[in-house]
């Protein structure tokens, strides 16, 4: 008999969700202690690599590299690393519950990225959840925008960016190791990196051009990379040990983490207005998937 491992990755899961919010807080702690954003988004990178390599050594993996391989891996870094500007430059001047709770209109983009480019089928009541899901991140931006003026709607653009990082991850991660996967998108986005700062360096530009850290700095660059790489990895192995619907809502959660840590650390809570644009978000991405689940009931029974 199977053993089921359900209880592992729920228990990952609700680990990458306690975790995750340490990287948003450490970003904005570098960023409120003026590091710019583009070496707060460059140090996830070398960080994470510097920690991935030695995984990849002692897993015995192969670091081998198709063409397409390697396309698809930058591309997957180059989403990665223009969604993590968008959303460091966004928690650099908002709490980061407001920030999260507009970047959690990922699912809904994903969900009619996937119909657009893979076919997927999306049905009349998804749709609507999306749209009353933008209504509630609407609650979200429309105060924030009115108190910090556009800089609201970089979690937008890291929500979308988000969304195409997932779509190429899903068509990696059917051949190529999660552990694998993850180091190779930390060199590429290195890579990534490096010509910008070097051109950035003396430029005078607040948000690239590089600096020397400084006392606690090098703390919080170092956890930028280093929640990066442990809450990431747990959510790897967690759809590993469950299924993706199984896990999905749990990802709301995230949400409890973040305001705790926003009130903690930044003295910041979100208001009633805020309240229900995250309640919204969250219904309707419940609903979504739920009726995701219903879906995949539907084609499991038409199956011959």
């Amino acid at each position: 008999m199977t053993r089921d491992t359900t209880l592992q990755g729920v228990i990952l899961m609700l680990i990458f969700c306690a975790f995750a919010p340490l990287l948003d807080v450490a970003s904005k702690l570098a960023a409120e202690n003026n590091v710019p954003v583009g070496q707060i988004a460059s140090a996830r990178f070398v960080v994470q690599a510097a920690l991935m390599l030695p995984v990849v050594f002692i897993m015995r993996l192969s670091l081998r590299l198709t063409p397409r391989a390697l396309f698809l891996t930058t591309m997957r870094a180059l989403f990665l690393l223009v969604s993590t500007y968008a959303f460091v430059s966004g928690v650099k001047v908002m709490p980061i519950a407001d920030t999260l709770a507009i970047v959690f209109v990922e699912p809904f983009i994903l969900l009619i990225l996937g119909s657009l480019i893979f076919g997927d089928h999306v049905g009349p009541r998804r749709i609507a959840a999306c749209a009353v899901g933008f209504c509630g991140a609407m609650l979200v931006i429309q105060p924030s925008l009115a108190v910090f003026g556009l800089v609201a709607l970089w979690p937008l653009a890291t929500a979308f960016l988000f969304a195409f990082y997932m779509l190429v991850t899903r068509a990696l991660s059917a051949w190529m190791h999660p552990v694998t996967m993850q180091f190779h998108t930390s060199w590429t986005g290195i890579l990534l990196c490096l010509p910008v700062m070097i051109l950035a360096n003396g430029s005078g530009h607040p948000e690239l051009d590089p600096i020397w850290p400084e006392g606690w700095n090098w703390l919080w660059l170092f956890g930028v990379g280093f929640w990066a790489a442990v809450s990431h990895m747990a959510m790897t192995y967690a759809l590993k040990y469950a299924p993706a619907s199984t896990l999905a809502p749990l990802h709301y959660s995230e949400i409890i983490t973040a305001v705790i840590f926003g009130y903690l650390i930044f003295d910041d809570f979100p208001n009633a207005l805020t309240w229900t644009g995250i309640a919204i978000i969250v219904s309707s991405g419940l609903y979504v998937i739920h009726r995701e689940r219903l879906a995949a009931r539907v084609k499991r029974t038409e199956a011959p």
